[in-house]
């Protein structure tokens, strides 16, 4: 047996599918992760892009990174959860493939970022340098890209 069928044929899989609720109430939680998730990254981007430049990016950066860890804690369980469910549909599934590369790429540039350039980040008390800037622009896109293949996801 692959691992695929494994995980579909586990009691929590097959609870998911067959409660009619369960998978439901796993994808609201889901969603409303990435939902602070997003939210949190892209006011932070979107400060390091010059919009709203009275706030200060390391007291914003304070405020909004415990949030952006905190609904981790939600999505990850919740979108394996619903990964288990048809694991094998979701591996040939473009979308979901797609979603994940960005994902990947999307903590990469994150994590390039908080150990480049945001070590800096005390200096930046007039202006955010463009190396930042540019990490900021490409994590908005990429989590657009996230949000458009997960919405896809069932449509492909």
């Amino acid at each position: 047996m692959d691992w695929t069928a494994w995980l579909a044929a586990t009691t929590v899989a097959q609870a998911m599918r067959a409660d009619p609720w369960l998978y439901p109430i796993v994808e609201i939680c889901h969603i409303v992760g990435f939902a602070v998730l997003v939210g949190a990254v892209a006011l932070f981007d979107l400060r390091l892009l010059g919009c709203g430049r009275a706030l200060p990016v390391q007291a914003l950066a304070a405020h909004l990174l415990p949030w952006a860890v905190g609904s981790l804690l939600l999505i990850v369980p919740a979108g394996f959860l619903m990964f288990a469910t048809q694991p094998r549909d979701f591996l040939t599934n473009p979308a979901f493939l797609l979603k994940m590369t960005l994902l990947l790429a999307a903590g990469a540039n994150a994590a390039i970022f908080h150990l480049g350039v945001w070590r800096h980040a005390p200096g930046w008390t007039t202006s955010v340098p463009w190396p930042a800037r540019t990490h900021a622009l490409l994590s908005l896109l990429l989590w657009v890209g996230v949000i458009a293949c997960g919405r896809l996801l069932a449509y492909l």
